[in-house]
């Protein structure tokens, strides 16, 4: 065993005096080579002989082949011009330049301010082979465009084509700390999802008042995609939002013959025979009752609602009905009448333009006119009464007390399917948003 122990010893002791012997690779010569290569006239695969020693695998890929392609992306800017969206794209090709500027098919391109992502094919030359965008159909809320700009053996040419989007489901959830828009955006939830969820819940829900620090809520919507490509958000498929402890629920639900609307997971409508705003969802700023009038310089019942809004805002009719007036009256400016049933009316004053004429039957949720500051009115803004049998009543309160339509009773069956798979994907939601907060 000694003998060993010394064996091994002596060993060591000789590897270590052998390996400060080998030359450090930092001290080692470096020389650098520069050669030339010629360039290939032709692509490389033409340049292999038929008589080279390949794998016969190989060969029918090589005979495939196709000369280099370069591919790149870019999204369109408000000021862009045909140069300089090519000029990020790679491409530098006059002819094209030329084309996207005078072809009117092509001109769509950057007719738009809104964003537009373009996929480019181009040679080593930088030659336009081919230029690709979609972006959603104007005239389709659920299609989209798609606008191909391809060389042939005759040049350039552009084609435009329809296409249908294609929908998929996103879940999200938050709680309110703020507004329903801070919380919303803390979510990631674009504003359109903000404002349909808002539209939702009117019923159920006054925005301005009722909501608390802490209600929460979760959302499953649509992103409508276009060969892959994310154009914009569909509609709400289920949503859940708790308000003060009190939970409020709703899905998407259509079958032939019905028109879609939301109903709760019990199969009531969503939908009342009044609407809760005639706006989309925005602030009132001046609610019913007592006030400081700031044209008049004191204090008058105001007898209606004020939605503060840009001139321009779109306003819809609240209920169906028929057009009683629609002109001008001293303080309301530009005035809308709309006669309701039981000898219920609505007003809509203020108006900078008005879209109806006096006896034209309007559909609960039709345009009628425009936001404006006319008559007596110190900035844009919507004023709203609504009136039952000549007396004045609060439009938010009249809203949540008329009643809800009914789901008709041969569609349950189908009605509850899509609420069952909903309320899984609304759990879905919730456990999402408990995760997150378990994270942080």
């Amino acid at each position: 065993m000694g003998g060993i122990g010394v064996l091994l010893l002596g060993t060591g002791v000789t590897a270590f005096g052998i390996a400060p012997l080998a030359p450090d690779a930092a001290d080692l010569p470096v020389r650098e080579v520069v050669e030339a290569l010629p360039v290939l006239a032709t692509p490389l695969y033409a340049a292999i002989p038929a008589s080279a020693d390949l794998p016969p695998e190989a060969r029918p890929v090589l005979a495939s082949a196709q000369p280099w392609t370069l591919y790149r992306s870019d999204t369109t800017r408000a000021d862009d011009t045909p140069q300089s969206l090519l000029q990020r794209l790679g491409v530098n090709d006059s002819e094209a330049q030329a084309f996207l500027a005078r072809n009117p098919v092509a001109r769509q391109l950057l007719a738009s301010r809104q964003s537009r992502l373009v996929h480019a094919e181009s040679t080593p030359q930088q030659t336009l082979q081919r230029l690709t965008a979609r972006w959603p159909d104007p005239k389709s809320e659920r299609g989209f465009l798609r606008l191909v700009v391809e060389r042939d053996a005759n040049g350039l040419n552009a084609r435009l084509e329809p296409g249908a989007l294609q929908s998929s489901s996103r879940l999200a959830s938050g709680d309110i700390q703020s507004s329903l828009f801070a919380s919303t955006d803390a979510a990631g939830i674009p504003d359109a999802v903000a404002v349909q969820l808002a539209e939702m819940f009117a019923s159920d829900i006054d925005f301005r008042r009722d909501l608390r620090k802490g209600d929460r809520f979760q959302v499953v919507y649509e992103i409508l995609s276009a060969e892959g490509e994310p154009m914009k958000t569909g509609r709400i498929l289920s949503a859940q939002f708790v308000n003060n402890g009190r939970p409020h629920e709703a899905v998407w639900f259509e079958a032939p013959g019905v028109k879609g609307g939301y109903y709760a997971f019990n199969g009531d409508s969503k939908r009342r025979y009044f609407l809760s705003s005639p706006l989309e969802f925005s602030r009132v700023s001046s609610g019913y009752g007592m006030r400081f009038h700031p044209v008049l310089g004191r204090q008058r019942a105001h007898l209606g609602v004020d939605y503060a809004a840009p001139t321009g805002t779109p306003v819809r009719t609240v209920a169906d009905g028929v057009i009683e007036f629609a002109g001008v009256q001293r303080g309301y400016g530009n005035v809308i009448y709309v006669r309701h049933r039981n000898n219920q009316t609505t007003v809509f004053a203020h108006l900078s333009r008005i879209g109806v004429r006096t006896g034209q039957r309007v559909n609960q949720g039709e345009f009628i006119g425009n936001v404006g500051s006319t008559g007596m009115s110190t900035g844009p803004h919507l004023h709203f009464e609504f009136r039952d049998n000549g007396v004045h009543r609060d439009p938010l309160v009249i809203a949540r007390q008329s009643e809800a339509i009914k789901l008709p009773e041969n569609l349950r069956g189908a009605f509850n399917q899509v609420a069952q798979i909903q309320r899984q994907e609304l759990a879905a939601a919730g456990r999402l948003q408990q995760a997150l907060a378990s994270a942080d």
